[in-house]
């Protein structure tokens, strides 16, 4: 897998005209972009669309949730995008009917374990009996037996999914943070080369390049870090 594949930029921002305009600057330096729910009501599927056409790849993040049947109709809707990864919840009648429903398109269905703005605390104010990692595995547990071909989960676990699943889940790892750059609201950090040390598949970087002065120069900085 080249870095170029391994580096999915998150275009979290509020319209459709800035995130085309960030696409633009980075230029050959992107290949592959998160879309999610800030841009799906202004035009993110239309865009998603527009960035396929254009040879790159997309990264729905949609985090469904809902009962199979509902999930299987939806899926089969979003196949159309021509999009590389779709995420769910990781519910094992979400991931069923998301696996039925991408059908023979080569949609990846990805299902998050625990949220990288997620700590201790927070998995304690939520009444579960698990810490963080025994939690991260049992979720991605369920999404093996299920059937999703991967999961999304902080680097902070991936050797350990590694270790249990092997190459049966790819890692998406959001959270990254280049050396030196700002956490902002996520809990569970690491760097780009470390996240890949540890097993991660695919990394998710968002604020560090679309935030950047030169956002070009910010993903190559990336890019040549893996």
């Amino acid at each position: 897998m080249t870095p170029s594949d391994r580096l999915i930029i998150a275009l979290d921002v509020p319209s459709i005209d800035e995130a085309a305009s960030i696409v633009d600057r980075i230029g050959e330096a992107g290949h592959f972009y998160k879309i999610g729910y800030q841009l799906f009501p202004l035009g993110g599927y239309d865009l998603a669309r527009s960035l396929v056409a254009a040879g790159r790849k997309v990264f729905i993040d949609a985090k469904l949730l809902d009962i199979g049947a509902t999930v299987e109709r939806g899926v089969k809707s979003l196949t159309s995008i021509g999009a590389t990864v779709l995420t769910v919840h990781s519910d094992p009648d979400t991931i069923k009917g998301a696996v039925a429903g991408r059908g023979d398109s080569g949609l990846g269905i990805f299902a998050v374990t625990v949220l990288t703005s997620w700590d201790q605390a927070t998995v304690a104010r939520h009444g579960l009996p698990f810490d963080v990692l025994d939690l991260v595995l049992h979720r991605a547990e369920i999404a093996a037996e299920a059937g999703a071909d991967g999961v999304i989960a902080s680097a902070a676990e991936a050797q350990a999914i590694k270790a249990r699943f092997g190459e049966q889940l790819k890692i998406i790892t959001p959270g990254i943070r280049p050396s030196g750059a700002a956490v902002d609201d996520q809990k569970r950090v690491i760097t780009p080369r470390d996240a890949v040390a540890a097993g991660a598949d695919h990394l998710v970087v968002g604020r560090p390049i679309i935030r950047a002065e030169d956002p070009a120069a910010a993903a190559r900085a990336i890019l040549a870090d893996l």
